[in-house]
């Protein structure tokens, strides 16, 4: 299999950490790409030009950080990532982080492209309101979780959300404003699949 990335892609890292919880980093093989410069072999994996992408060892390729998960999950019987008996839980959780997740690198992207000013904008006051609900929500909803052994896709999603958002936005002060969720995050990224893909 190939992995089409970067090193600061949130939805490629989310695929990787997937990756290394189920024990298949080493059978991909990572390929190392600027989505923005329109690289050809990324292009032809992923016409919409965006990462990850994966390409199966049956050639079929595959776009979108949870479809690729899932499809890893399916991979292999180890660890699973969306177990069964807590199905909608897990999807629920995925679904709050993905949605921080967006909400983050949108605002990321609208800065790179159109200076800070753009926060101002309607659009852009959308997206901070919603990464503060979403970040009350997930204070009420993971600081009382016990730490265990297991991970799932709900906690991989939700902790690099989390990552992402001290990485590209630390004035959104998150671990001060939710010290309950800052002490969820820090078990979980703890991991060593997380050590292995920590934002550079």
């Amino acid at each position: 299999m190939e992995l089409y990335l970067n090193a600061t892609s949130p939805y490629a890292r989310l695929a990787r950490i997937v990756l290394v919880e189920k024990g298949l980093a080493e059978s991909v093989t990572l390929k190392w790409c600027d989505p923005w410069a329109d690289d050809a072999d990324l292009l032809k994996a992923n016409p919409a030009g965006r990462i990850p992408a994966l390409v199966t060892e049956e050639g079929t390729t595959l776009s979108e950080s949870l479809l690729i998960a899932i499809y890893l999950d399916g991979v292999s019987p180890s660890m699973p990532m969306i177990p069964q008996d807590c199905l909608g839980e897990v999807l629920h959780l995925a679904g709050l982080g993905q949605n921080l997740m967006d909400a983050a690198f949108n605002t990321v992207i609208a800065r790179k492209h159109y200076g800070n000013e753009i926060d101002a904008s309607e659009l852009g006051q959308r997206r901070s309101r919603a990464i503060q609900r979403l970040l009350k929500q997930l204070d009420g909803k993971l600081g009382e979780e016990q730490q265990t052994s297991t991970i799932n896709l709900g906690h991989i999603a939700t902790a690099v959300a989390l990552d992402y958002l001290a990485f590209r936005l630390p004035e959104v002060s998150w671990k001060e404003d939710y010290p309950p969720l800052q002490a969820w995050h820090a078990g979980v990224t703890a991991r060593e699949s997380f050590q292995q893909t920590a934002f550079c």
